[in-house]
Formats: C-alpha cells, sequence, structure tokens
C-alpha cells in the first residue's frame, strides 16, 4: 500500500514538473523573456543620471534652452531597451511622431534588462551630451563599471552580449531619430524688427537672438498634437489705465520687488537657474527627477516608465511654451516699469529685478509651464500627495543679507505644490507677472492631459 500511494506521488510530482516545465516553455513563445524588467532596482537609471547631472551643471558651453531634449530622448530610449521585459507595457514606436520602429528582441532568449539598459544610457549619453569635453570619459567609467558588475552577475557571456548588443541597436535608432527633429542650432538668429510699447525686447538691446532660441517652437514634439489648443493669451495691452489688469499685472512686480521677504528672496533665488553655478535652461527637473528615484525607490519597470514619460512631458512642453512666447512677444516687466511705472533716462537709477531677466518674451512663463508639465506628469505615475524633498542646491552657499549660508532643501506634500512654488518664484523674481506664471502652469498641465491622453504606455 505504501509504495503505490509512493508511486502515486512520484508520478503526480513528474506531472507537475512536466506541467511547469511546458507552462515556461509556452510563456516564452508567448511572452518571450521570463525575467521580468520589473524584478530589476531602478540603481542603472539613478547611475546614469548621476553621470548626466555634473554635465548640465554650469556647463562649460550652452547646450541651448531645451534641456528636456536631454531627458526626453534618453527617457525613450531606456524605456524601449527594457520594455520587451515589461508584458503590460507597450513599445512607443507608432506613437511618438515619426519615431521609426525598434529593434526586436529574440523570442525565447534570456535578456539581463540593467545591461540593456547600460547600454542604451551610455550610448546615448554620449552622442548627445556633445557641449562638454567632460562626457566621453566620464560614460567610458561608469559604462565599463557597469558592465563588469553585470558580467559577473550573469554568468553567460551570451546573455550579457546579447543584452548588450540590444540596448545599443534601439540608442542608435533613438539618437538617429532625435537628429530629425529640427532642434534649435539648425536655425538662423531672430532679428528683431519693432521695439513698440508693450512688445519684448531684449535688454542687452541687440535685436539679434542667437542660438536659433526663437525657433524652439517650431521644433518638432514627441507628440503629434501635444501643444494644440493649451495657450491662453495675455492681458490686452494698456499702459494709460492704472485700473486696467495689463497695468496691475506688472505694478505688482514693482510692489513686490520694494518688500521681499526672506523667504521671497530664497525661493526666487533657489529656482533661477541661472548659467553659472546652477541648471540652466530648465535642467534643474532633471536632478529633481533623480531623487524622486532615490526617495520613492520604484523598480526599473517603472523607472523607465517615468523617465520616458516625463522626459516627453517637458520637452513638448517647452516647445509649446516658446510657440506661444514669440507669437505674442509679450514685453518683460523691467520694460514696462522702466517705461511706464519708474521711467528714468539715468540707466544707474534703472528699475532691476531680483534675477536676472532671460533673452525672450515674458507670456507664458517657462518655467511654470515646464514646472506645471512636469507635476502633472509625475502625478499620473505616482499619485497625488506624494512628499519629496528637494535638494538640488544643498550645499550651494548664497548671501541674502544675513551673510553666506547654504541654500538647503525645500519640501513638499506634492507635485503640484513644488510647481507652484516654481511659478511664484518668477513672480518674486521679478521676472514674470503673475498672469504669466497663472496661465502657463495651466498650459503645460494641459500639455502634459493630452500627452497622457494620445500615448498609451500600457497594453
Amino acid at each position: 500500500m505504501k509504495q503505490r500511494i509512493a508511486s502515486a506521488m512520484l508520478l503526480v510530482a513528474t506531472a507537475s514538473l512536466f506541467s511547469l516545465s511546458c507552462k515556461k516553455d509556452s510563456d516564452q513563445e508567448t511572452n518571450g523573456h521570463l525575467q521580468q524588467t520589473k524584478t530589476y532596482s531602478s540603481d542603472v537609471v539613478r547611475k546614469w543620471l548621476g553621470v548626466q547631472l555634473p554635465l548640465l551643471y554650469s556647463p562649460p558651453a550652452s547646450y541651448g534652452i531645451n534641456a528636456g531634449r536631454y531627458m526626453a530622448y534618453c527617457g525613450v530610449a531606456l524605456y524601449e531597451a527594457v520594455v520587451p521585459g515589461m508584458p503590460s507595457y507597450k513599445s512607443l514606436s507608432g506613437q511618438l511622431n515619426e519615431m521609426p520602429q525598434m529593434p526586436q528582441t529574440e523570442p525565447g532568449q534570456a535578456y539581463h534588462w540593467p545591461t540593456c539598459a547600460n547600454a542604451a544610457l551610455a550610448e546615448m549619453t554620449r552622442k548627445l551630451f556633445t557641449f562638454t569635453s567632460a562626457t566621453n570619459d566620464a560614460v567610458q567609467k561608469l559604462e565599463d563599471e557597469l558592465n563588469s558588475a553585470y558580467k559577473t552577475e550573469i554568468q553567460d557571456d551570451a546573455i550579457f552580449e546579447r543584452s548588450k548588443a540590444f540596448g545599443k541597436a534601439v540608442a542608435e535608432k533613438v539618437f538617429n531619430w532625435s537628429n530629425t527633429d529640427r532642434p534649435w542650432s539648425s536655425w538662423s538668429p531672430l532679428v528683431l524688427t519693432s521695439n513698440s510699447p508693450g512688445l519684448w525686447w531684449p535688454e542687452n538691446n541687440n535685436p539679434t537672438i542667437a542660438n536659433g532660441v526663437a525657433y524652439w517652437g517650431d521644433t518638432r514634439t514627441m507628440v503629434a498634437g501635444s501643444i494644440d489648443n493649451v495657450t491662453s493669451a495675455p492681458y490686452a495691452y494698456n499702459d494709460a489705465d492704472a485700473a486696467s489688469s495689463y497695468y496691475k499685472d506688472f505694478k505688482e512686480i514693482y510692489d513686490l520687488s520694494k518688500s521681499l521677504t526672506y523667504e521671497q528672496k530664497r525661493l526666487a533665488k533657489y529656482y533661477d537657474d541661472p548659467a553659472v553655478n546652477g541648471y540652466p535652461s530648465g535642467a534643474s527637473y532633471i536632478p529633481v527627477f533623480k531623487q524622486i528615484l532615490e526617495q520613492k525607490n520604484p523598480a526599473l519597470d517603472i523607472s523607465a516608465f517615468a523617465y520616458a514619460k516625463t522626459g516627453i512631458t517637458l520637452f513638448d512642453a517647452t516647445i509649446g511654451s516658446m510657440k506661444a512666447k514669440f507669437r505674442f512677444m509679450q514685453e518683460r516687466p523691467f520694460q514696462f516699469i522702466r517705461r511706464v511705472i519708474a521711467p528714468s533716462t539715468d540707466p544707474a537709477t534703472w528699475w532691476k529685478p531680483f534675477i536676472s531677466t532671460p533673452g525672450h518674451p515674458d507670456f507664458p512663463a517657462n518655467h511654470a509651464t515646464f514646472s506645471g508639465s512636469f507635476a502633472e506628469a509625475l502625478t499620473t505615475i505616482f499619485g497625488d500627495h506624494v512628499s519629496f524633498i528637494n535638494s538640488t542646491y544643498k550645499g550651494q552657499m548664497i548671501d541674502l543679507g544675513k551673510g553666506p549660508e547654504d541654500m538647503g532643501t525645500y519640501s513638499y506634500n506634492s507635485f503640484y505644490e513644488f510647481a507652484n512654488a516654481i511659478a511664484i518664484s518668477r513672480v518674486y523674481g521679478g521676472i514674470h507677472t503673475r498672469h504669466a506664471v497663472e496661465e502657463g502652469t495651466k498650459q503645460g498641465i494641459k500639455t502634459a492631459q493630452n500627452i497622457h491622453n494620445k500615448v498609451k504606455f500600457l497594453k
């Protein structure tokens, strides 16, 4: 009797193992890969962001106005390099504007997704971050370091080489696609022709806008239609009626400048994004993204998804903001205040904003648009009421009238709270009107919503 029971149990066990083996084979044929992306940490993503940030900080040469472009193309390359290991997600080919078909993995073959990610991000960083000579050495060092670690971890040369080749192939496709988006460097400088009241004119009095910055609005968006119907209009020009919305919008800037509090000054300086000792051109959103990954610690799949979606949104929001700016050509606060509220023929007594005014029109506010889009995209991924700490400029010293002090950190209870802080900081800085930042924030949110509705990451 005992022998019959033992034999029966052996048959059941054998059948179970056979069934499991068949299921594995079936899964391999259906899904292609058994080891999913979500089983790995996002360490590879954080490390590559850690390489990119010093390159973006206080760069030796300008990398243009749209730092979101780096995040967008790197994010897409990362996502496409690991999405075959994400059964619930699908490729962005066919969804993003003129994006080519991506390389395919070999069905039934094993891939190590961190190795794929490493190869893709190494290649994208090497090819995109060409504005500084520090790039090649930094890329090679991390690429080799991670490859060595992953090769030891995998213990299978075929899997390692296959994964590395796939990640690089994806990056090459994405990079070639990026070269067709009509970037700022391909446009001739704009030469302004009108210095009429109400229209923007550079503070340096030079009508030539260098680096093709005015044409960012003509760059191909990542998502077709993402910036359609997102822009509102500025207030109607009126410099004669002190009760008009236009006049009051600029008068508020002047009044605030006379009594800025310590906290208002600190906020304005923290989000100034200067070209020296800072992350210019909106690049400061990338270190914030890195900090969110570090604090929330999502797996590789969610990190790749977040990197791509947030980068795409930030890139398109920047294009939409610049397109609107050069359509409306609204003057900056320093122009209105010097001409109407506190006129003076002596340059030594001209009104000055607390932070430097960027060289492009007022409406809508770029950073309000950026931060609105950034916040909306992150909220669709991680949810609302997400607390995080921004320590981007912690350790950097500043003097706000009390002697040198650490710029420190800011804590937020949601991504929208973060966006609103950035928007109002531009008002405190004296470089944007309240209407420009409020409508800019709305424009950024609408852009992110358009992208969310048009691009489907999930199957």
